[in-house]
Protein backbone atom coordinates (compact mmCIF):
# COMPACT_ATOMS: atom_id res chain seq x y z
CA UNK A 1 0.00 0.00 0.00
CA UNK A 2 1.70 3.85 -0.82
CA UNK A 3 1.25 6.49 1.23
CA UNK A 4 -1.79 7.70 -1.72
CA UNK A 5 -3.73 4.83 -0.51
CA UNK A 6 -3.79 6.25 3.06
CA UNK A 7 -7.16 7.92 4.16
CA UNK A 8 -6.81 11.22 5.30
CA UNK A 9 -6.86 12.71 9.24
CA UNK A 10 -10.41 14.63 10.30
CA UNK A 11 -10.31 16.54 13.30
CA UNK A 12 -13.37 15.26 15.83
CA UNK A 13 -12.36 17.16 18.77
CA UNK A 14 -10.89 20.33 19.89
CA UNK A 15 -9.98 21.31 23.47
CA UNK A 16 -7.77 21.65 26.41
CA UNK A 17 -5.01 19.08 26.55
CA UNK A 18 -6.71 17.16 29.25
CA UNK A 19 -9.72 17.22 26.87
CA UNK A 20 -8.64 15.94 24.13
CA UNK A 21 -6.83 12.73 26.13
CA UNK A 22 -9.64 12.07 27.14
CA UNK A 23 -11.50 11.58 24.41
CA UNK A 24 -8.68 9.57 22.71
CA UNK A 25 -8.56 7.40 25.04
CA UNK A 26 -12.49 6.67 24.68
CA UNK A 27 -12.49 6.19 21.04
CA UNK A 28 -9.20 3.79 21.68
CA UNK A 29 -11.40 2.00 24.03
CA UNK A 30 -14.17 1.12 21.06
CA UNK A 31 -11.41 0.46 18.99
CA UNK A 32 -11.06 3.98 16.86
CA UNK A 33 -7.48 4.84 16.51
CA UNK A 34 -6.49 8.50 17.34
CA UNK A 35 -4.05 10.69 17.37
CA UNK A 36 -3.42 14.31 19.16
CA UNK A 37 -2.21 17.92 17.64
CA UNK A 38 -0.56 20.23 19.77
CA UNK A 39 -1.65 23.88 18.80
CA UNK A 40 -0.35 25.10 21.98
CA UNK A 41 3.40 25.30 20.72
CA UNK A 42 2.62 27.62 18.25
CA UNK A 43 0.99 30.39 20.65
CA UNK A 44 3.12 29.97 23.60
CA UNK A 45 5.42 33.23 22.75
CA UNK A 46 2.63 35.16 21.82
CA UNK A 47 1.11 33.95 25.32
CA UNK A 48 3.71 34.85 27.22
CA UNK A 49 3.90 38.40 26.37
CA UNK A 50 0.33 38.84 26.74
CA UNK A 51 -2.53 37.95 29.03
CA UNK A 52 -5.02 37.57 26.24
CA UNK A 53 -6.14 34.15 25.43
CA UNK A 54 -4.81 32.59 21.90
CA UNK A 55 -7.03 30.33 21.17
CA UNK A 56 -4.23 27.26 21.42
CA UNK A 57 -5.51 23.65 22.66
CA UNK A 58 -5.10 20.16 21.20
CA UNK A 59 -7.15 17.99 18.53
CA UNK A 60 -7.97 15.02 18.30
CA UNK A 61 -8.04 13.36 14.94
CA UNK A 62 -9.21 9.94 13.29
CA UNK A 63 -9.36 8.16 10.21
CA UNK A 64 -11.76 9.82 7.92
CA UNK A 65 -13.10 6.54 7.44
CA UNK A 66 -14.49 6.44 11.38
CA UNK A 67 -15.08 10.17 11.48
CA UNK A 68 -19.41 9.53 11.63
CA UNK A 69 -18.63 6.98 14.40
CA UNK A 70 -16.33 9.15 16.06
CA UNK A 71 -18.08 11.91 16.26
CA UNK A 72 -21.45 10.13 17.65
CA UNK A 73 -19.54 8.39 20.32
CA UNK A 74 -18.04 11.89 21.47
CA UNK A 75 -21.46 13.42 21.12
CA UNK A 76 -22.68 11.61 23.68
CA UNK A 77 -19.83 10.71 25.65
CA UNK A 78 -21.50 12.23 28.53
CA UNK A 79 -24.52 9.70 28.51
CA UNK A 80 -21.82 7.25 29.24
CA UNK A 81 -22.37 5.76 33.04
Amino acid sequence: MGSSDKLPLVEVFFGSPWEAELVRGLLESVGIQAALKNYNMGYMAITMLTEVPTGGGVAVLVSADDYDMATEIIANRENVE
